[in-house]
Formats: structure tokens, C-alpha cells, sequence
């Protein structure tokens, strides 16, 4: 029978739609499973081939689920502010809102081809207002918090002015910006502005002067994964480091619980690797150094207290406060320059480049507290101000940074670690040998010189041991307008947030999405942008007076700030009241599957953690973590075409004759290839740009060749393949087969279309096992032991690779199973039932359409799996192999319940062994049992 996957695609597409198969309802009662993949930015480009493939595994997990009878949640929506659209606004003109929606409609046509079983009515978008209306409420809450260190969670910033007013900061132990001494007398007495400006220091969103990194082109502030090598990832403009006031977020608060919370997931270890490394723990000691001829001192964090008497020379970081207050007239000049060059790199580039070594002398020094030695003070960009104080002591002796410093600037490298190493050319570190040189230290191990330094620096009362983090707070400022608008208008210059019930605070129209001439962010533009403190409302933005009528907040939140939550909005979408109700957040609980992308590891991933566990410190959720198991799906690769242009010409070479001319490399789209071989359609090519018009080919036997390799897929590559055209030639189920069958879920792997043509030809064959040539034919005759066992086979080996997301191998056991049956020409109804239902997952749409056949009025979704049973699988008879002298010389069917004796017995009893035998006796007989008999004569 024709298989029309065209037809039953489209069938089962409508048929889910109207019926709302795939809907969840808030039923508690049953039990629930939460899968979800990471949030897609819709771009213009829309899907190719390598983007369902995370989707595609989290759909087969959701279907089996439902398949065993729990309560499944499968969301979908979109993370649809960002700079792609912004950037195209700015180009075109054209509102970001327009061209998102077009993006997004591209999106859901394309993911409801491939037949995902999504509950579209639960679609978020992080642009609608009536969502971001609860990210600025989660914003407002985390403003009006503070971090309690003696219960280890955020608390209302009430109970922080409570305490002012009771003790002012006698007592607390609080996460801050800078350490504040002041009585209860001194709090009552301050002024409101006072007031709000001490609580700045503590409020988990607050606002400050922070280093961020800038791009003048695109006149906003980029997070650190949206530059590369000192430029804008989009455009590639220059990106400058550059001090600014920035709203943060105070994640930091949360180092030691994020770090301790990866205990409890099942993650990835590389994944938990690097957000280990991002949170950077440490344990060490605050110490101060005098300066010079300064009142100053400067402070450092080191792990490495034992090895003070080894410290030669400090470094500080270029944006280092002191450094303007100690740098000397005479290396004001050398300074400025080095500062202004450091300032083109971003932080991560600094923390990369660990080859090169730069910096500048600023003409000051420390004094040793120990060994009260003169130590020089330079800048370089090795050190980050963002790291513990944004000073280092360096041993140039014990650290291979500092030695290649010391040796790059002729300084004192002095031995404080035993070693036979020659200090002099070579770093030696180790925590298992003993000081030297070190005074008082001499002779003590690592940890025993530790602890006796950190003391005497507590007695000399020059510092105390500490625990520290690499990670800092996290810039939440972007100068951009697409974005959500932050809640916070400005009074006496101080930040006041608006009321929750003057949520949302839309996002203005604006004549141009470029800064303003007075390098105010894009808002700055909006004529309607003020806030009217009397009668609560957006006015008028000339309608400022700074009396009733205030500034509001011109730059919006990052493009994490919608993504660090979605998954909770997920399980109450349209709640007007609350973000979501506390009985379905405690029903949802966590994520059971987050499938997505491994470049998510510390933003997304860090970010969503912190806002989850802050959520739980005010009572709004009841669990911990967002995401309990996390799979990292590799990636699919493109099969890149090029051809090879002749140096200074218009001609293309064929690749085998390319080595006799000196030619250029030049990516060509692959849809100009003849079908699926890598012959080159010549006229496509000129066709294809007008540059390749005029173009001239010297061919290999009549064709032009191109050359091929596997690379990202990428539209840059031309190597894109559209999963629409796929599903129009193989079909969606084609299609999701294909990429589970690829290998392993978390491997790359390169995709090639003429694969599709195997996976396309078993679900011919597993159609046609319902069909008596054009007719369907099932029968209701009881199935063989046979026949079971085909099916029993193949559900204990799908259970088993769906549970540990082996995706590619069920694929291999369908074809098997089908193969099978197809050779017992087994057409019954209580196998190939059942053999619908385990394949369902993965290929819906074909076994939707069984499943009608087979005469059922209801979707195969939600019937049961089918169970296990073992009986199935063992064996009536064994066919043993019978070897003599190592050669194989029969085969013997006997009964899989005999013993070992008994086999043996029945082997050296039969006839054919008789002959071989001839009356000797066996030297020796082996047998394993169900597997082989050996006899040696």
C-alpha cells in the first residue's frame, strides 16, 4: 500500500490542533512530569536541521511519559526581546515587535510541521507585556530585598530597616557593597535620600558604578558572551571597557548555594565543571600593605597566605581605584596609555591570555608586612577587579603568572617553597612541600603555615582569613530598547520603584531606536515616558518638574531577565493575580528534563538558579533548584560544498584538477549541487550571484566537482538544510527518525540527506506490515511464541534506551523488529498494536493513522505502554555449535532448560559425534551454556 506521508502528516497536524490533544490540564491527581527544552530565540532565518534535534529527544521522553500514564508538561514559547531585532530595527526602521512576530510565526509553522506535542496554549513570549509584567514584578521584589547571612536567604528589606532602627549595624551580618558603621540614633536621624542610599548597599537589585563592557557603535553595554576577541559579536565593532552606573544583580549573595546545589543534579560534569570554575570558591586571607609616602593601603585576597614572605612586587587591576591616587607625575603618562589600552579588552580575553604579559609602573610602593621590604606597584590586565580586591601580592617564585611577570620586568624572584628546582627560571607551586626563607614559617607544611600566618595577620590586625568568589554580581543594565522596561523612576536622584499595580511598564514607542544626541539609551527618545507620582501614571515626558512628575529609568533589562523564570510562568500562563499560583509551582515542582545547548552553562543556567533560589527565600516557590536533570545535546554539522576559483580570474576549477593552479577556497550554497551527489549545477552557480554571472569552468570528465567538508551548520556556510523541505520529501516522521538515528544524543554528528532515504524505507515497511498488498489486514489469531518474542525483545530494549536517552539505538531495534516480523509475515492485531504504541513517540504521525486503521476512535497518545513480560524471552532451545579440535563440525537443537551434564551427555550420544569419535575417548569437553560446545580428541 502507498505510503502518502504527505496526506497522514497533515491529517494528524489538524487532528491535534483541533482536539487539543496535547493540552495539559492542572490535574493534580495524577502524577506529573515536567520536560522542557531551553527557550528559542526566534530569528529571521528560522529552523534548519540542526535545531530540532534537542526538541526532537525531549518530545520522544514527553510522549513516552504520557504513554505510562503521568501528567505531562511540554511548554513551548519564545525569548523574543533581544539585539538581533533591535539591530534590524536600527538598519530598517521596521518596529522589532513586527519583525519578531514574523519570526516567531516562522518558527511555530516550522515546529508544528515536525509534529512536536507541545501545549500551545500555554505559548509565553518574554515581548508580551502581560509576561514581562512579571519580570519587572520579580525586579521589584528582589529591590525591596536584602541577603541575611545569619539565615543564609534573602528577607524583606523591612526587617533590614528594622534593624537599623533597633541596633542601625551593630550585629548584622548582611551581604553588601562596602562595609557601613552607623548607630540606630545616626539611621533615624539621616535624611530619606540618606536613608535610600544606605539601603542601596544592601538590596539585592541595586545600582552602582560597575565596569561594563561597552560598544560606542552599538551604544549599549554587552554581557561578556556577546564579545569576542575585543569586538561586538553582532557587527564586530570595538568594545571598550568603560565605568558606568549600571543596575546589578547581587547573585553573588548566592555563591556558596549555587555551588553547594550542583551536588544535587543530575547534570552534566562538565556542565557542573564550569559553573564551579565561574563561581570561582576560594578560601585565603584579606591582608593589608602599607603604601609608601601614602595614607592608602592596599588590600589583597590570596589563597596562598603561607608564601607572604616570597612576595616581591604587587600588581593591581588597570581600573584599580588607588591607581590614580599613588601612580607618580613621572609614570602618569605610561599609566594612562596602558590603561587606555586595557580598556579595548573585555574581561574574559584577560582571563584567557594567559601568554602575553604587559603592564606599567606606577611609580609606588608597599611596604611587606612581614618582611618589611620595599614592593614595587605596577598595573596589568592580568589582574581583574572583579577578583578579590582587585590587588595581587606576587611570589614571583611559586606562580607561573607572576614569574613571567618578574622576569619580563627584571624584578626579585625569591624561593619560600622547598624545591630543587632553579626558581630562577621555572615557577615551582605545590602544597606538599615546606617553607624556607620564611622566618617564623620555616619548616611547616602547607596547612599548618597557613594557619599560622592567618593568625599572626589577625594579632597584627592587618586582616583575617576569608572564603572568596571569582563571581561577581551581575550587570543588569542594557542601553538598548528592546528590552523590558525596569520599573524604577528617579526622584532627588535617588531610584524608587513604581507600584506593582502600575504593572506593566510598557515599552514606549520611539521615532528612532539609536541613543539620544545626549547619549541617553534609545527610551530617551519616548515623548510619553514619565511617571506622575500623584496620579500613578505615565505622562508626558515634558511634563518633568522633578516635584510630582519624575525621569524613569531609560536603559531595560538583559535578554536573561525573561529567561531566568519562564519555566515557572510555564505552569500558571495566564494567572493575571500572581506569577504563579503557590499550589501549581509546588505541584510542577522542578524541571524532570531540561534539554538544550551546553554554550547555556554559566549565564542562563547560573542566572535561572539564583532567581529560583531567591523565589524560595520569599516563599513563592517551594524548591531549590529549577532544573533537576540536564542533557546537552551535541550538535548537528553541515556538509559545506566549495568550488575553487583560480587566483585573479573568474574561473572555477574542478577539485580533483584544482592542485595544478593556485586557487582560492569559496563556500557555494549546497542546494546548487545536482540531487545529492557533489557535482555542482554550473548554470545554478551563475544564476545564483551576479558576481558568478560571467563565471568560466574547467570540468573533470564533463562535470565540475566540488570539494566537501563538515562544518557548524551555519547560513555563513551556505550548508543550511531546511526541515521543511526534508518533511515535504520523507515526511516529519522521516525526519525525527533520521536525527535520533545519527548516534548518540549528546554527540556532534554530521548530517547527510542521503541517510534519509534507509529511515524512510522502514517506515514504508512497517506500513505495509498492516497491509495485504492495498488492503489493510489485520488478524485477531492468536500470535506464536515467535511473534511475541519479536515484540517482547524490542519493548525491553526501548524501555531501556528511552530511559537512559539512547535514542539512536531504539531506532536500530525498530528496523530490527520490523524486519523480523516482516520475515514471519506477521500481521496480528496483539502484536502490531502494541508495535504502534512503542513507536508512537518517535514517528506519531504513521502510527497515529495505524492506530485509526486498526479501528480505535481516540489518539494513540495516551494508551499504555506496553508492558514487559520476561516469559517471552526465554528460550525453548538452544542451537549449539559443536567444535572439535577448534573446528566447527555440526549444530545440535536441545532444550535451553538442560544442565551443562546433560548437554554434554546428549552431544557425545549423537550419532554425528559418534562418527567423528570413532570410539575415543574425549581428552576434554567444554560447555558454556546456550552458547557452545567444544570437545578436544
Amino acid at each position: 500500500m502507498f505510503y502518502d506521508h504527505q496526506q497522514i502528516e497533515k491529517k494528524w497536524q489538524k487532528y491535534w490542533e483541533e482536539n487539543q490533544t496535547y493540552k495539559t490540564s492542572n490535574n493534580t491527581d495524577k502524577p506529573k512530569f515536567y520536560v522542557l527544552d531551553m527557550f528559542p530565540y526566534p530569528s529571521g532565518a528560522g529552523l534548519h536541521v540542526g535545531h530540532p534535534l534537542g526538541y526532537i529527544a525531549s518530545d520522544i521522553y514527553a510522549r513516552y511519559k504520557r504513554h505510562q500514564g503521568f501528567n505531562v508538561l511540554h511548554p513551548v514559547g519564545y525569548d523574543s526581546f533581544g539585539l538581533p531585532a533591535e539591530q534590524y530595527a536600527i538598519q530598517t526602521g521596521q518596529h522589532p515587535a513586527v519583525t519578531t512576530e514574523q519570526n516567531i510565526n516562522r518558527y511555530e509553522e516550522q515546529l508544528k510541521k515536525i509534529g512536536f506535542s507541545f501545549d500551545w496554549s500555554r505559548e509565553l513570549r518574554t515581548s508580551d507585556a502581560s509576561y514581562y509584567k512579571w519580570t519587572q514584578w520579580i525586579f521589584i521584589q528582589l529591590y525591596h530585598s536584602w541577603y541575611n547571612k545569619n539565615t543564609d536567604k534573602a528577607e524583606s528589606i523591612e526587617s533590614l530597616i528594622q534593624h537599623f532602627e533597633e541596633k542601625g549595624t551593630e550585629g548584622l551580618n548582611a551581604n553588601q557593597n562596602d562595609e557601613l558603621n552607623f548607630t540606630a540614633e545616626e539611621w533615624k536621624n539621616a535624611s530619606e535620600i540618606d536613608k535610600e542610599d544606605i539601603l542601596l548597599n544592601y538590596r539585592l537589585a541595586y545600582r552602582a558604578e560597575t565596569t561594563v563592557n561597552w560598544c560606542p557603535a552599538l551604544g549599549t553595554v554587552l554581557a561578556n558572551d556577546e564579545v569576542k576577541d575585543g569586538k561586538s559579536e553582532r557587527g564586530g565593532f570595538p568594545v571598550f571597557q568603560k565605568k558606568m552606573m549600571q543596575w546589578s544583580m547581587r547573585i553573588s549573595a548566592y555563591s556558596e548555594r549555587l555551588l553547594q546545589g550542583l551536588n544535587t543534579l543530575d547534570w552534566p560534569q562538565p556542565l557542573k565543571d564550569s559553573q564551579e570554575y565561574w563561581i570561582g570558591k576560594s578560601q585565603g586571607a584579606q591582608v593589608q600593605f602599607n603604601v609608601e609616602g601614602h595614607d592608602e593601603t592596599v588590600e589583597v585576597f590570596t589563597t596562598r597566605p603561607d608564601t607572604i614572605f616570597g612576595a616581591t612586587f604587587m600588581v593591581l587591576a588597570p581600573e584599580n581605584p588607588l591607581v590614580e591616587t599613588i601612580t607618580t607625575d613621572a609614570q602618569k603618562v605610561e599609566v594612562d596609555t596602558y590603561i587606555e589600552e586595557t580598556s579595548k579588552k573585555t574581561e574574559r580575553d584577560r582571563m584567557s591570555d594567559v601568554k602575553n604579559v604587559s603592564g606599567a609602573f606606577t611609580g609606588s610602593y608597599a611596604i611587606n608586612p612581614f618582611s618589611n621590604e620595599k614592593m614595587p606597584i605596577y598595573i596589568s590586565d592580568y589582574v581583574l577587579m572583579g577578583y578579590g580586591t582587585g590587588a595581587v601580592m606576587a611570589v614571583p617564585a611559586h606562580d607561573e603568572r607572576d614569574h613571567r611577570f618578574a622576569k619580563k620586568f627584571n624584578l626579585e624572584i625569591k624561593k619560600v617553597v622547598e624545591t630543587e628546582e632553579d626558581v630562577q627560571e621555572k615557577s615551582f607551586d605545590s602544597k606538599d612541600s615546606v617553607c624556607v626563607n620564611s622566618d617564623f614559617l620555616n619548616g611547616l607544611h602547607y596547612n599548618e603555615a597557613k594557619a599560622k600566618m592567618i593568625s599572626e595577620i589577625e594579632t597584627k590586625g592587618i586582616g583575617h582569613g576569608t572564603t572568596n568568589y571569582r563571581q561577581r554580581d551581575a550587570i543588569f543594565s542594557r542601553q538598548r530598547y528592546w528590552g523590558e522596561p525596569v520599573p524604577i523612576y528617579y526622584k532627588d536622584g535617588m531610584p524608587y520603584t513604581l507600584p506593582t499595580s502600575a504593572l506593566p511598564l510598557e515599552l514606549p514607542e520611539v521615532e528612532k531606536y539609536l541613543p539620544t544626541e545626549d547619549g541617553d539609551p534609545p527610551l530617551g527618545n519616548a515623548k510619553e515616558f514619565a511617571w506622575d507620582e500623584a496620579n500613578q501614571k505615565v505622562v508626558a515626558t515634558d511634563l518633568i518638574d522633578d516635584k510630582t512628575i519624575f525621569p524613569l529609568e531609560l536603559s531595560t533589562m538583559p535578554g536573561w531577565a525573561g529567561s531566568s523564570w519562564y519555566f515557572l510562568r510555564y505552569m500558571d500562563p495566564n494567572d493575571e493575580e500572581t506569577f504563579v499560583k503557590k499550589e501549581l509551582a509546588d505541584y510542577w515542582g522542578q524541571v524532570d528534563l531540561y534539554i538544550g545547548g551546553s554554550e547555556h552553562a554559566t549565564g542562563h543556567l547560573l542566572y535561572s538558579r539564583f532567581w529560583n533560589m531567591f523565589l524560595k527565600d520569599r516563599g513563592y516557590i517551594s524548591h531549590d533548584e529549577p532544573f533537576q536533570k540536564l542533557i546537552n545535546q551535541g550538535m548537528i554539522l553541515g556538509m559545506s560544498a566549495f568550488v575553487y576559483r583560480i587566483d585573479g580570474t573568474n574561473q572555477y576549477v574542478s577539485k580533483n584538477l584544482a592542485k595544478d593552479y593556485q586557487t582560492q577556497q569559496i563556500h557555494v550554497d549546497v542546494s546548487l549541487l545536482k540531487g545529492t551527489s557533489d557535482e555542482l549545477d554550473t548554470e545554478a552557480f551563475k544564476a545564483w550571484r551576479p558576481d558568478y554571472a560571467e563565471a568560466e569552468f574547467i570540468l573533470e570528465d564533463g562535470k565540475y566537482i566540488t570539494d566537501r567538508e563538515v562544518e557548524k551548520m551555519s547560513k555563513s556556510k551556505y550548508n543550511v538544510v531546511n526541515p521543511d523541505d526534508i518533511c515535504e520529501e520523507y515526511g516529519a516522521d522521516g525526519l525525527r527518525l533520521y536525527e535520533m538515528f545519527l548516534g548518540p544524543l549528546e554527540q556532534s554528528k554530521p548530517w547527510n540527506t542521503q541517510g534519509l532515504s534507509g529511515v524512510y524505507g522502514f517506515l514504508k515497511k512497517f506500513w505495509n506490515l498492516y497491509f495485504n498488498g492495498d488492503v489493510f489486514e489485520v488478524s485477531d489469531e492468536k500470535p506464536t511464541k515467535a511473534e511475541y518474542k519479536v515484540l517482547h525483545t524490542l519493548i525491553k530494549k526501548v524501555v531501556y534506551d528511552i530511559e537512559n536517552f539512547s535514542f539512536n539505538t531504539s531506532v536500530s531495534s525498530f528496523m530490527i523488529a520490523v524486519n523480523e516480523l516482516q520475515k514471519i509475515k506477521c500481521n496480528k492485531r496483539n502484536i502490531l498494536e502494541p508495535l504502534a504504541v512503542i513507536i508512537s513517540p518517535y514517528a506519531p504521525h504513521i502510527c497515529e493513522e495505524l492506530w485509526s486503521l486498526l479501528g480505535h476512535g481516540t489518539s494513540i497518545e495516551f494508551e499504555q505502554f506496553p508492558a514487559l513480560n520476561e516469559d517471552y524471552l526465554v528460550e525453548d532451545e538452544i542451537e549449539y555449535p559443536v567444535s572439535v579440535n577448534g573446528k566447527m563440525k555440526f549444530k545440535i537443537s536441545l532444550s535451553a532448560q538442560l544442565s551443562a551434564k546433560e548437554v554434554e551427555d546428549l552431544v557425545i550420544s549423537n550419532e554425528k559425534m559418534q562418527q567423528i569419535l570413532e570410539g575415543k575417548t574425549p581428552k576434554k569437553i567444554i560447555v558454556v551454556p546456550h552458547r557452545i560446545v567444544n570437545i578436544v580428541i
